[in-house]
């Protein structure tokens, strides 16, 4: 046991919040990047008898009727919802994770590594979704409903204004079926892929040049970003949906979800895949390469491996 406790290192306060920090700027800035992808994605999800000409296409339509400036359109729920997001999930993930491993004992996790994985990024995703909620909701409503709002301001304080509180977590349901899956994938198709790409390299890990290790997390992170990308792909339309659309008196987020999901059908609900697999597979990626140069800058220790 001894030998199993000297392979884990200490963390600290200040090393959550670093790993939280790097988490948060990471997830922050790409998809504040992906900003115009994203207008371009939920347009074709809500609306795709009218947006039906591709990603390409579709931005084209955009800017010719609304202006170049409609491509960002939320940018700022999508920064800062993101950001607290990032915080939680790759912050809480490094927890769960390093929790789940000292409970299991090292040997024992490592044997079962995949489900310490899953287990952490689901726990973590849990939590970071609590805080994503609200403004995911209000990026989608000035998305949808361009008019709606002019910004996070006035469109969170419309919603909350004229629908209440319980508005902003009408989609908490379908985010919790979109999000955990996708951080499940995203972190456990991760983890392996960068295991198997440093399998592959004959220079021991601990000896490859930080622009090496960049390297790799690009890599991986694209894999992980398109295995997450359809795994969640449903669950991503289901909450464009949602969010747009008013419950009937009396009816529950459940019935909604069972009602629009019958609308939509399975070639409905996977409606902007494509263009969902180029901004989550470019993300997911920038986002493992700037969590790890933005940790090693703040001088955290390295993450438990097994």
């Amino acid at each position: 046991m001894a030998a199993n406790q000297q392979k884990l290192p200490e963390f600290s306060i200040g090393d959550y919040a670093s790993f939280a920090l790097a988490g948060a700027m990471g997830c922050g800035v790409t998809h504040g990047a992906m900003t115009p992808i994203d207008v371009v994605k939920t347009r074709i999800q809500l609306e795709p008898t009218v947006y039906n000409k591709g990603m390409f296409g579709s931005f084209r339509q955009v800017i010719s009727s609304e202006g170049a400036g409609a491509l960002l359109t939320g940018l700022g729920p999508t920064v800062l919802g993101y950001s607290l997001q990032g915080a939680f999930k790759f912050g809480g993930y490094e927890f769960f994770k390093k929790t789940f491993i000292e409970q299991l004992g090292f040997d024992k996790a490592r044997q079962y590594k995949d489900a310490v994985y899953i287990a952490s990024a689901a726990s973590a995703e849990f939590i970071a979704d609590i805080a994503l909620c609200p403004l995911e909701a209000t990026r989608i409503r000035l998305v949808s409903q361009p008019t709606f709002a002019n910004g996070l301001v006035g469109a969170f304080g419309r919603i909350l204004k004229e629908e209440g509180v319980g508005s902003f977590y009408n989609g908490f349901t379908p985010i919790l079926f979109k999000q955990i899956p996708y951080n499940i994938a995203k972190f456990l198709v991760f983890e392996r892929a960068a295991e198997q790409i440093y399998n592959a390299i004959p220079t021991p890990r601990a000896e490859l040049s930080s622009s090496a290790n960049t390297g790799v997390s690009l890599l991986a992170g694209v894999i992980a970003g398109c295995a997450a990308a359809v795994v969640s792909q449903p669950a991503d339309t289901l909450l464009s949906k949602v969010n747009k659309t008013k419950k009937a008196p009396g009816q529950s987020t459940v019935g909604l979800l069972v009602q629009l999901a019958g609308q939509l059908g399975v070639k409905g609900s996977f409606a902007g895949l494509p263009t969902r697999l180029v901004m989550v597979g470019t993300l997911t990626s920038l986002q493992f390469a700037l969590y790890g140069t933005i940790k090693s800058a703040l001088g955290t220790p390295p993450a438990v491996a097994l």
